[in-house]
């Protein structure tokens, strides 16, 4: 990612999306309730870094009754290590992998008359299909068996590998993570809260500018269509609201897309 200033055209459609349904059991986890009534996306935990079948059903059931729109949100099997310590595995694996996670999510879904939106992958997995071309290639075939998008970060394997097998990408944002100087995102093995403040100046800046400012000051060029707000921070919903008010008050900013 280049460190060229380059603002964002007018008349984008950007949405606001969340990573839910990660309770597990009895344990009750992130602000999912609050946040319904802030996102336009939910990533629904699919029960290997966390979730539960309870969990999922309860996810899909108010991200319906709110409007908001549904996607997977595979992990890695780690729910010790939540899904954010990396595993080495095989392309097939992957593909597995995200079949078993996504086949459950679709099941909840169909019970409630709801369709997949798209595909979002979960921490450290996430992160290898972002370098690894061929773990990605295993990932969009299963985005191509849903006929659905992928979420990711632009200018990585997630968006060069999406393309050059035709499947729709939506490039994501995010303001509770910090990025590297080569655009890479600084996965927190625990949830940290974020300034508020700073999150909504991060998308008004990235907004006006085009850039976002990386841990050692590099200006990064960030494109997206959707910003990421993480539900397990403590303040995860004063987050959310702050990005909302930048979103709606932002001239570029049009109604929410379906994706």
């Amino acid at each position: 990612m280049g460190a060229m200033p380059q603002p964002v055209m007018a008349g984008r459609r950007l949405t606001l999306n969340s990573d839910l349904g990660e309770s597990l059991g009895l344990h009750s986890f992130g602000n999912d309730p609050q946040l319904m009534d802030i996102i336009d996306v939910a990533n629904v935990a699919c029960g290997f870094h966390s979730g539960d079948p309870d969990t999922m059903a309860a996810s899909v059931e108010a991200a319906g009754e709110h409007g908001v729109k549904i996607g997977a949100h595979p992990g890695l099997p780690d729910l010790v290590g939540f899904g954010r310590r990396e595993m080495r595995l095989t392309g097939a694996e992957v593909e597995s992998l995200l079949l078993y996670q996504v086949g459950a999510l679709t099941a909840f879904l169909k019970r409630y008359g709801l369709e997949l939106n798209h595909i979002k992958p979960h921490g450290s997995l996430y992160g290898m299909l972002a370098r690894d071309a061929g773990l990605m290639e295993a990932a969009v075939r299963v985005s191509t068996l849903y006929s659905v998008p992928f979420y990711g970060l632009a200018g990585t394997e997630h968006q060069k590998v999406c393309d050059q097998f035709g499947v729709p990408f939506v490039g994501e944002l995010y303001v509770d993570l910090n990025y590297g100087p080569r655009g890479e995102l600084l996965i927190q093995r625990r949830p940290e809260p974020t300034n508020p403040a700073a999150a909504g100046n991060r998308v008004r800046r990235v907004l006006n500018e085009g850039v976002v400012e990386a841990v050692d000051g590099t200006l990064l060029n960030i494109s997206f269509e959707s910003v990421c707000v993480h539900s397990d921070a403590p303040n995860a919903v004063e987050v959310a609201a702050a990005v909302r008010e930048a979103l709606s008050s932002n001239a570029s900013t049009a109604a929410p897309s379906a994706s």
